[in-house]
This record gives C-alpha cells, structure tokens and sequence, in this order.
C-alpha cells in the first residue's frame, strides 16, 4: 500500500494550493480517503474525507464549519484524491497527510484513528 502526497509548498494569505494523494496496492473502492493535517504542537486533525465508492463526503464531527474554504474531490481512474485549498490563513500551516480507511471500518467517518495506512506527507506554508 502507498500514499503520496504531493502539491505542499509556501503560498501567501489568501492564496490557493491544490494537494494531491496518489494511491496504490489496495481496491480504491472498497477505501475512503481523507485528509488530515498536524500543526508544530498540535494533535493531527482530520480536514475532509471522500468515500472512493461513491464520492460521498466526510468531515470531523465536531469541525465541519472549520473547513469550507477547502474541496475534497476523488478520480477514480487515477486513484487519487485531491484537496482544493482556497483563502489560506496562517492558521492553515501544517504537514497534510492523505490516509485511506476501510469502507466497512470507517462508517461515514473523518477520524484519523480509523484511517489504517498514511502518505508521508507534504507541508503547506502560509506566510502572513
């Protein structure tokens, strides 16, 4: 199994970046993937996930407000995911990660517990 992010980089406030989580060794499919990221000392926090079934979408329980300024989108074809970032903020600095979950673990889920192999990740940099 294999996940690798790319697209990471430094961009100013209010900038746009489009992340991207090309995956390999498992059945798309049968795998949500999401999103998550890990500011300098904070807990890693999921941002969005995307079922490769059916498209549908997931986000934090709690944080679903948090991150309408991003896109989640899948391509089936290429088994990549991708995340359109739009109006960063400072805030947004962080190492994102792409993980990929079982369908039938995760239950509709964006919770990085749940999510059972990780890309190495690909930080963003937002310069205020």
């Amino acid at each position: 199994v294999l996940l690798v992010e790319s697209g990471g980089g430094l961009v100013q406030t209010g900038g746009s970046l489009r992340l991207s989580c090309v995956t390999s060794g498992f059945t798309f499919g049968n795998y949500a993937i999401g999103w998550f990221r890990q500011a300098p000392g904070k807990e890693r926090e999921g941002v969005s996930c995307i079922s490769g079934r059916d498209g549908s979408t997931y986000y934090p329980d709690s944080d679903k407000g948090r991150f309408t300024r991003f896109t989640i989108a899948r391509d089936n074809a290429e088994n990549s995911v991708y995340l359109q970032m739009n109006i960063l903020k400072a805030e947004d600095t962080a190492v994102y990660y792409c993980a990929a979950g079982f369908l039938g673990d995760i239950l509709g889920s964006c919770q990085r517990d749940l999510y059972e192999f990780w890309g190495q990740g690909t930080q963003v940099t937002v310069s205020s």
